[in-house]
């Protein structure tokens, strides 16, 4: 039997139909536009995803939700435009089903919805870094974009020299 905040709750099962080598989920709370890839989303939420296991079944807490949620995976072998991507966001009572953005994986969704309509045209044209095709092609990096412009969705926090991890690596840089 289900209680009401488990029926509440956001369920992603996901069947993988081809090889991956990288499966992710992040619950995106801030955003690094100064990154790409999965740096793009600074602080995030990120649960388990087993990369071989073809069928698996999430369940997101809805208590402090992030601003939307984001799947990403890529395939073996490699190839950009078989790399697979769901952005979601919760919405109690709705149910989808689909491919993440190329077939091959496979998705449901339970008291949440795609978000839809991003895409390279989601970058400002004056957006630093948009000349880079590193970061213009990144999906991660266009919905981050978007997600600016149609969520609000914050900057992280840059750190400042008191805040970074003296035994961490060095800052490279070429004179």
């Amino acid at each position: 039997m289900n209680s009401g905040a488990d029926s509440d709750r956001v369920r992603i099962e996901i069947e993988a139909r081809n090889n991956y080598r990288i499966m992710w989920l992040a619950g995106i709370r801030e955003l690094d536009l100064t990154q790409h890839c999965l740096k793009t989303f600074a602080e995030s939420d990120r649960p388990h995803i087993n990369v071989h296991q073809r069928r698996q079944t999430m369940h997101l807490p809805t208590a402090n939700p992030p601003v939307a949620w984001y799947l990403c995976a890529l395939p073996i072998p490699w190839d950009w435009s078989r790399n697979a991507h769901l952005a979601f966001e919760y919405a109690h009572g709705e149910t989808w089903e689909g491919d993440a953005l190329v077939r091959g994986l496979g998705v449901r969704l339970a008291n949440a919805r795609p978000i839809l309509g991003w895409g390279e045209h989601s970058i400002p044209l004056d957006a630093p870094r948009r000349n880079s095709g590193l970061y213009r092609t990144c999906r991660n990096w266009q919905f981050a974009w978007w997600l600016r412009a149609n969520r609000d969705a914050p900057d992280a926090a840059s750190l400042d020299a008191s805040e970074t991890d003296e035994g961490g690596p060095e800052q490279l840089t070429l004179s």
